[in-house]
């Protein structure tokens, strides 16, 4: 058996804290998902209605990833982790699911906020990890919390 934790991270590094505690906890590979245009301080300012995450949020399309999990099929378990994004993960990380096989792999999705919840984070990401055996996703803090979680 053999766990990757995948992560997108943001602005403050919130969520790649927890990632890199978590998989040198658990002894998993790891993987930083990264849009192939990097954001920006400007790009990530949510209060600007112009703001790249509004205008990527408005649209719906794919959000292109840098880089690809080499070997992805040899991983029965994945952590994806992201911040909460209006309510569910960004795009680059529907983007990123998207382009393997979840067949039979459970999911443990964790997010990081700072004031959402969880909201329908699970049922938002259910479309792009068919045939994944098990999803199930929470709000943490902490590596710590993680691994209580999936025991």
């Amino acid at each position: 058996m053999k766990t990757l934790v995948a992560y997108f991270s943001a602005e403050f590094g919130t969520t790649a804290k927890v990632a890199k505690e978590l998989a040198a906890a658990i002894g998993a590979d790891l993987f930083e998902i990264c849009p192939e245009k990097p954001y920006t301080t400007a790009d990530l300012r949510w209060t600007n209605p112009l703001a790249r995450c509004n205008r990527e949020h408005l649209a719906g399309k794919d959000v292109p990833v840098a880089g690809a999990v080499e070997n992805f099929e040899q991983y029965d378990t994945v952590l994806l982790g992201f911040p909460i994004w209006y309510g569910y993960a960004p795009i680059v990380v529907s983007t990123f699911c998207k382009q393997y096989d979840w067949s039979g792999k459970r999911i443990y999705a964790f997010a990081t906020s700072g004031g959402s919840g969880i909201g329908r984070t699970a049922e938002k990401l259910q479309p792009f990890v068919r045939g994944a055996a098990a999803l199930d996703a929470k709000l943490v803090h902490t590596a710590e919390d993680v691994t209580r979680w999936i025991g």
